[in-house]
């Protein structure tokens, strides 16, 4: 890994209005998530978050793959998601700062 940070989309430095949503971290062989609460009210608006990210997530490998198949990668990632909803690996805790 060449840098532990991201840059904010270009979009996001254009618009004042922009906030981050989630940052999620590898660390202490675990991940760790920051996230801010009380975006919107109806919980549907997270799944849209979350099926665009998917999107994104194999829409990025792909560059770096271009023989991956993205419905077959979607499918496996949405399988890893199934299961991992059924029963967690590990217990979702924290607090909110």
């Amino acid at each position: 890994m060449s840098t532990k940070y991201l840059d904010p989309p270009p979009a996001a430095v254009r618009d004042k209005a922009s906030f981050e949503l989630l940052r999620v971290w590898v660390a202490e062989q675990g991940q760790h998530v920051s996230l801010r609460s009380g975006a919107w009210e109806d919980p549907f608006a997270w799944g849209i978050v979350l099926a665009d990210l998917a999107r994104h997530i194999v829409n990025a490998e792909a560059l770096g793959r271009k023989d991956l198949d993205r419905d077959a990668f979607l499918e496996r990632m949405l399988e890893g998601f199934h299961a991992e909803i059924e029963s967690p690996t590990d217990e979702a805790e924290g607090e909110i700062q």
